[in-house]
C-alpha cells in the first residue's frame, strides 16, 4: 500500500525542507514537492515536522538486576519506545558470568523475539574473557551483532583492564565497536565503606560515592587502553565536563572515541538527591548518577560542535515499590530510571525549542549517528528513498504535559513529572505501518534486525 505525506518539512541530519514523502509498502519510494498521490492514502503533514523515526541504542528491557527484574520487558519496554517516537531499540545481550556469549544471546531472543513491537537489535555484554568467548566474537558477526558493552564497574558485569585489552584487540580484527560503562569501581567500593561507618544511609550519599572524577578517571583509563589496543570505542551514557575533557585529550592524540549521553544528563541535576522525601529521590538513582547544572551545559555545547553523537537513554526502570529495596541501604536502591517514552519530545523541548541544538542535530542525536554507529545506514536514521519508512510526526505547535499516569511503561513513575513540553508527537510509523496515532498505539510487530559495520 502507498501513503503520501503531504505538505511537511523534512528533517535529515543536514538541514530541512518543505517536501512530501511517499511511502510503497514498508520503504520511503520518493522525497519531493508535488508528489503526485494517485492510488495512495494522503496524511496531511502541514505545519508537522517529519522526522526519521528514532533509534534508542541503549536499553535495558527484561534485565535481572539487584534481585529484581526491570519494570519494562520487551512487550511493554518496546510500546512505551514507540509511543516515545522510537521505533528501533538496541538492547543488551547479558549473559551470567560463566556463561557463554551464545547463552546469553539465546536468551534475548526468548525474551524479545515475537513480543517486541519496535524493530530491534542486541549488543553483546562481555563479562568475562576467556578462549571460549573469543572464539564466540566470530558466530556473533554472523548473528548480526557488531557491538559490544564491558563495564568498569559492577562486580558482577565487570573485567579488569587486561581483559578489556584482549578484548578490544580482537575486536580490532573484526573491525567491531565497544561501549563502556566507565567508573572507578575499587575508590567508588572503598567511599561507601566510608559512608557506611560513618552511619551515612540517604539517597545523597549516591552521588558522592560516584562521584564525576571517579567517572572521569575510568574514561581517561579507557583511552589509554584503547590507544594500545589501536581501537576505536564508544563511552556511553557520559554526564560530565571533566569526562567530556578525558575525551577531548585522546582525540588530540588521535584516538577515534565515539560518546553517547542521556536525557536525565541534559535535562535534570543533582539537586533531585537532595528532596526531603527520601522516595523521591530514590526515584533518580542511576549510574553514573546526575550531575550539576555546569555539567549540563557543558554536554548541550558538546553535542552543538559534533563532540557527543549520540543521545539515548538507558532505560532501566523499576517501580517506587522496587525503590524501597533500598530504603536501609543506600546501595541496595535499584539504579535506573524510565526514559525510553519521553527522549524525542524532551529533547525537542529542552534542546531545539530552548536554542540549545538545531532541528538537524536532533536527528543526527537520535536517528542518523545512532543508525551509522551501529550499522543499520541507510535502512534507518533517514527519509531517503529505499530507506525503511521509519517516521516521527512532530506537531510543534501541541504542547503538553508529561504525567506518568498518562504513559505506556509499567512503571509508575516519570522522573519529568509535570515538564510542559514544547510541541508533540502526533504520529509514528513502522516501516509503512502507522504504530501511534495522536498518542494511541496501534498493534505492530518489530522485527530483529541483522546489523552492519560502524559508519560514523
Amino acid at each position: 500500500m502507498k501513503t503520501l505525506f503531504r505538505g511537511g518539512t523534512v528533517v535529515t541530519g543536514h538541514g530541512t525542507r518543505r517536501a512530501d514523502v511517499l511511502l510503497d509498502g514498508e520503504t520511503v519510494a520518493a522525497v519531493g514537492r508535488d508528489l503526485p498521490a494517485e492510488g495512495a492514502r494522503v496524511v496531511d503533514c502541514a505545519g508537522k515536522l517529519l522526522l526519521p523515526g528514532f533509534i534508542d541504542a541503549h536499553t535495558h528491557f527484561d534485565l535481572d538486576v539487584c534481585n529484581t527484574t526491570t519494570a519494562d520487558d520487551f512487550a511493554s519496554g518496546s510500546r512505551a519506545a514507540l509511543r516515545g517516537g522510537t521505533t528501533t531499540v538496541v538492547d543488551f545481550a547479558c549473559p551470567n558470568k560463566g556463561e557463554t556469549l551464545h547463552q546469553g544471546l539465546r536468551l534475548w531472543h526468548e525474551k524479545a523475539d515475537g513480543k517486541c513491537a519496535c524493530d530491534y537489535g542486541f549488543h553483546m555484554t562481555i563479562d568475562d574473557w576467556n578462549p571460549t568467548i573469543a572464539s564466540e566474537i566470530d558466530d556473533m558477526y554472523d548473528e548480526g551483532i557488531t557491538s559490544f558493552k564491558m563495564y568498569m564497574t559492577y562486580p558482577a558485569m565487570m573485567i579488569g583492564d587486561e581483559a578489556i585489552y584482549h578484548a578490544l584487540r580482537k575486536l580490532r580484527e573484526k573491525g567491531g565497536i565497544s561501549g563502556f560503562h566507565c567508573e572507578n569501581s575499587g575508590v567508588i567500593d572503598a567511599l561507601v565503606s566510608e559512608r557506611k561507618a560513618a552511619g551515612d544511609n540517604g539517597v545523597w550519599c549516591h552521588p558522592r560515592v560516584r562521584p564525576d572524577y571517579l567517572e572521569a578517571e575510568a574514561v581517561g583509563r579507557l583511552m589509554r587502553i584503547a590507544q594500545a589496543a589501536d581501537v576505536p570505542v564508544i563511552v556511553v551514557h557520559t554526564t560530565n565536563a571533566q569526562a567530556l575533557a578525558e575525551i577531548r585529550a585522546a582525540r588530540r592524540r588521535g584516538q577515534k572515541v565515539y560518546v553517547e549521553t542521556c536525557p536525565q544528563y541534559l535535562c535534570l541535576d543533582d539537586s533531585v538527591y537532595d528532596k526531603e522525601d527520601w522516595l523521591e529521590s530514590a526515584k533518580y538513582v542511576c549510574s553514573p548518577p546526575i550531575r550539576k547544572k555546569a555539567d549540563q551545559d557543558a554536554l548541550w555545547r558538546a553535542l552543538r560542535t559534533g563532540e557527543v553523537q549520540t543521545i539515548s537513554t538507558d532505560h532501566c526502570s523499576f517501580t517506587t515499590q522496587q525503590k524501597l529495596a533500598g530504603r536501609d541501604d543506600f546501595t541496595a536502591i535499584p539504579g535506573g530510571i524510565p526514559g525510553v517514552e519521553t527522549r524525542g519530545e524532551l529533547i525537542y523541548t529542552y534542546g531545539v525549542a530552548a536554542g540549545r541544538m538545531t532541528l538537524p542535530g536532533m536527528v543526527r542525536a537520535l536517528s542518523e549517528n545512532p543508525a551509522k554507529l551501529y550499522g543499520m545506514f541507510p535502512c534507518k536514521g533517514v527519509i531517503a528513498p529505499g530507506a525503511d519508512a521509519d517516521i516521527v510526526v512532530y506537531d510543534p505547535e501541541a504542547h503538553h504535559v508529561l504525567h506518568a499516569a498518562d504513559m505506556v511503561s509499567r512503571c509508575d513513575y516519570s522522573p519529568y513529572e509535570g515538564v510542559t513540553t514544547k510541541g508533540s508527537i502526533a504520529q509514528v510509523w513502522l516501516r509503512g505501518t502507522l504504530a501511534v496515532d495522536h498518542g494511541q498505539l496501534r498493534p505492530t510487530v518489530g522485527k530483529y534486525i541483522r546489523r552492519g559495520k560502524c559508519a560514523l
